[in-house]
Protein backbone atom coordinates (compact mmCIF):
# COMPACT_ATOMS: atom_id res chain seq x y z
CA UNK A 1 0.00 0.00 0.00
CA UNK A 2 1.44 3.37 -1.04
CA UNK A 3 0.72 6.18 1.38
CA UNK A 4 0.07 9.82 0.48
CA UNK A 5 0.50 12.89 2.67
CA UNK A 6 -1.75 15.77 1.60
CA UNK A 7 -0.48 19.28 2.38
CA UNK A 8 -3.15 22.02 2.31
CA UNK A 9 -3.50 25.57 3.64
CA UNK A 10 -7.16 26.41 3.08
CA UNK A 11 -10.65 25.06 2.57
CA UNK A 12 -9.29 21.90 1.07
CA UNK A 13 -11.85 21.14 -1.65
CA UNK A 14 -9.17 19.38 -3.71
CA UNK A 15 -7.99 17.54 -0.59
CA UNK A 16 -11.58 16.43 0.04
CA UNK A 17 -11.83 14.99 -3.49
CA UNK A 18 -8.51 13.17 -3.01
CA UNK A 19 -9.62 11.73 0.35
CA UNK A 20 -12.88 10.60 -1.21
CA UNK A 21 -11.19 9.05 -4.27
CA UNK A 22 -8.68 6.98 -2.30
CA UNK A 23 -11.02 5.82 0.48
CA UNK A 24 -11.05 2.03 0.20
CA UNK A 25 -8.55 2.04 -2.69
CA UNK A 26 -6.69 -1.26 -3.16
CA UNK A 27 -3.15 0.10 -3.48
CA UNK A 28 -3.09 3.77 -2.42
CA UNK A 29 -4.29 5.50 0.73
CA UNK A 30 -4.11 8.97 2.24
CA UNK A 31 -2.15 8.40 5.44
CA UNK A 32 -1.71 11.96 6.65
CA UNK A 33 -3.05 15.49 6.19
CA UNK A 34 -0.79 18.43 7.09
CA UNK A 35 -1.65 22.12 7.23
CA UNK A 36 0.06 25.32 8.31
CA UNK A 37 -3.24 27.07 9.17
CA UNK A 38 -5.08 26.38 12.42
CA UNK A 39 -8.53 27.06 10.91
CA UNK A 40 -7.97 25.27 7.60
CA UNK A 41 -11.09 23.51 6.35
CA UNK A 42 -8.94 20.53 5.41
CA UNK A 43 -8.92 19.43 9.08
CA UNK A 44 -12.68 18.86 8.94
CA UNK A 45 -12.29 16.78 5.77
CA UNK A 46 -9.53 14.69 7.38
CA UNK A 47 -11.77 14.10 10.40
CA UNK A 48 -14.71 13.07 8.19
CA UNK A 49 -12.52 10.53 6.38
CA UNK A 50 -10.81 9.41 9.61
CA UNK A 51 -7.36 10.38 8.37
CA UNK A 52 -4.70 11.53 10.84
CA UNK A 53 -4.07 15.28 10.54
CA UNK A 54 -1.42 17.56 12.00
CA UNK A 55 -1.17 21.33 12.34
CA UNK A 56 2.39 22.28 11.42
CA UNK A 57 4.04 24.61 13.91
CA UNK A 58 6.24 27.51 12.80
CA UNK A 59 9.21 25.51 14.05
CA UNK A 60 8.27 22.53 11.84
CA UNK A 61 7.76 24.74 8.77
CA UNK A 62 11.17 26.36 9.31
CA UNK A 63 12.88 23.07 10.11
CA UNK A 64 12.39 20.50 7.31
CA UNK A 65 13.93 17.76 9.48
CA UNK A 66 10.83 17.86 11.70
CA UNK A 67 8.49 17.48 8.70
CA UNK A 68 10.64 14.64 7.35
CA UNK A 69 10.37 12.89 10.73
CA UNK A 70 6.56 13.22 10.63
CA UNK A 71 6.45 11.81 7.10
CA UNK A 72 8.76 8.96 8.07
CA UNK A 73 6.75 8.12 11.21
CA UNK A 74 3.63 7.87 9.03
CA UNK A 75 5.32 5.78 6.30
CA UNK A 76 4.63 8.35 3.58
CA UNK A 77 5.65 7.48 0.02
CA UNK A 78 4.28 10.46 -1.92
CA UNK A 79 3.43 14.08 -1.06
CA UNK A 80 0.47 15.79 -2.72
CA UNK A 81 0.01 19.56 -2.47
CA UNK A 82 -3.61 20.72 -2.54
CA UNK A 83 -3.54 24.48 -2.09
CA UNK A 84 -0.52 24.50 0.20
CA UNK A 85 0.86 28.03 0.25
CA UNK A 86 4.33 27.54 1.70
CA UNK A 87 7.45 26.86 -0.34
CA UNK A 88 8.50 23.23 -0.12
CA UNK A 89 11.96 23.04 1.45
CA UNK A 90 14.80 21.68 -0.65
CA UNK A 91 15.35 18.85 1.86
CA UNK A 92 11.82 17.51 1.16
CA UNK A 93 12.35 17.72 -2.60
CA UNK A 94 15.65 15.85 -2.29
CA UNK A 95 14.16 13.18 -0.01
CA UNK A 96 11.08 12.73 -2.24
CA UNK A 97 12.50 13.21 -5.75
CA UNK A 98 9.72 12.99 -8.36
CA UNK A 99 7.31 12.13 -5.53
CA UNK A 100 5.82 15.55 -4.77
CA UNK A 101 2.85 16.58 -6.92
CA UNK A 102 1.17 19.98 -7.11
CA UNK A 103 -1.81 21.45 -8.90
CA UNK A 104 -1.73 24.99 -10.28
CA UNK A 105 -4.77 26.91 -11.59
CA UNK A 106 -3.24 28.05 -14.89
CA UNK A 107 -1.69 26.55 -17.99
CA UNK A 108 1.93 26.69 -16.88
CA UNK A 109 4.33 28.24 -17.66
CA UNK A 110 1.78 31.06 -17.89
CA UNK A 111 0.98 32.74 -14.58
CA UNK A 112 3.30 30.65 -12.45
CA UNK A 113 5.92 31.57 -9.90
CA UNK A 114 6.09 33.14 -6.48
CA UNK A 115 2.89 34.86 -5.40
CA UNK A 116 0.85 33.37 -8.26
CA UNK A 117 -1.87 31.27 -6.67
CA UNK A 118 -5.64 31.21 -6.29
CA UNK A 119 -7.65 34.21 -7.42
CA UNK A 120 -4.47 36.16 -8.33
CA UNK A 121 -3.92 33.74 -11.21
CA UNK A 122 -7.51 34.07 -12.48
CA UNK A 123 -7.31 37.87 -12.27
CA UNK A 124 -4.20 37.75 -14.49
CA UNK A 125 -6.01 35.52 -17.01
CA UNK A 126 -8.95 37.97 -17.07
CA UNK A 127 -6.72 41.05 -17.29
CA UNK A 128 -4.84 39.60 -20.27
CA UNK A 129 -8.12 38.69 -22.01
CA UNK A 130 -7.01 35.08 -22.47
CA UNK A 131 -9.46 32.85 -24.30
CA UNK A 132 -8.23 29.65 -22.67
CA UNK A 133 -7.25 28.73 -19.16
CA UNK A 134 -7.08 25.51 -17.18
CA UNK A 135 -5.18 23.65 -14.51
CA UNK A 136 -1.71 22.11 -14.58
CA UNK A 137 -0.61 19.14 -12.48
CA UNK A 138 3.16 18.98 -12.14
CA UNK A 139 6.01 17.60 -10.10
CA UNK A 140 7.55 19.95 -7.57
CA UNK A 141 11.11 21.09 -8.22
CA UNK A 142 13.40 23.63 -6.57
CA UNK A 143 11.78 26.49 -8.52
CA UNK A 144 8.12 27.50 -8.10
CA UNK A 145 5.90 25.89 -10.75
CA UNK A 146 8.82 24.71 -12.92
CA UNK A 147 8.64 20.95 -12.32
CA UNK A 148 7.80 18.42 -15.03
CA UNK A 149 4.20 18.79 -16.24
CA UNK A 150 2.10 15.65 -15.87
CA UNK A 151 -1.28 16.98 -17.03
CA UNK A 152 -2.93 20.09 -18.45
CA UNK A 153 -6.45 20.67 -19.66
CA UNK A 154 -7.44 23.68 -21.72
CA UNK A 155 -10.76 25.30 -20.89
CA UNK A 156 -12.28 27.77 -23.34
CA UNK A 157 -13.30 31.07 -21.74
CA UNK A 158 -14.76 34.27 -23.11
CA UNK A 159 -14.14 37.95 -22.51
CA UNK A 160 -17.47 38.05 -20.64
CA UNK A 161 -16.32 35.49 -18.04
CA UNK A 162 -15.78 37.08 -14.64
CA UNK A 163 -12.70 36.23 -12.58
CA UNK A 164 -14.92 34.14 -10.30
CA UNK A 165 -16.41 32.23 -13.25
CA UNK A 166 -12.93 31.45 -14.59
CA UNK A 167 -11.93 30.22 -11.11
CA UNK A 168 -15.04 28.02 -10.88
CA UNK A 169 -14.44 26.48 -14.33
CA UNK A 170 -10.82 25.66 -13.52
CA UNK A 171 -11.66 24.28 -10.07
CA UNK A 172 -14.28 21.98 -11.57
CA UNK A 173 -11.61 20.38 -13.80
CA UNK A 174 -9.17 20.20 -10.86
CA UNK A 175 -11.78 18.23 -8.89
CA UNK A 176 -12.40 15.90 -11.84
CA UNK A 177 -8.77 15.21 -12.70
CA UNK A 178 -6.33 15.58 -9.79
CA UNK A 179 -6.97 12.26 -8.02
CA UNK A 180 -6.94 10.35 -11.35
CA UNK A 181 -3.59 11.84 -12.29
CA UNK A 182 -2.17 11.10 -8.81
CA UNK A 183 -3.28 7.48 -9.09
CA UNK A 184 -1.87 7.02 -12.59
CA UNK A 185 1.42 8.67 -11.69
CA UNK A 186 1.94 6.63 -8.50
CA UNK A 187 1.15 3.37 -10.31
CA UNK A 188 3.55 4.21 -13.16
CA UNK A 189 6.30 5.43 -10.83
CA UNK A 190 6.33 2.28 -8.69
CA UNK A 191 5.88 -0.10 -11.65
CA UNK A 192 9.14 1.30 -13.07
CA UNK A 193 10.91 0.45 -9.81
CA UNK A 194 9.67 -3.17 -9.70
Amino acid sequence: MKRIAVFASGGGSNAQKILQYFRGHKTIEVGLVLSNKVNAGVFEHAKNFQVHSILLSKSQIINPTEILELLDENNIDVIVLAGYLKKIPLELIQTYPDRILNIHPSLLPKYGGKGMYGITVHKAVKLNKDLISGPTIHLVSEEYDKGRILFQKKIPITISHTTEQIAAEVLKVEHEEYANVIEGYINQYYERLD
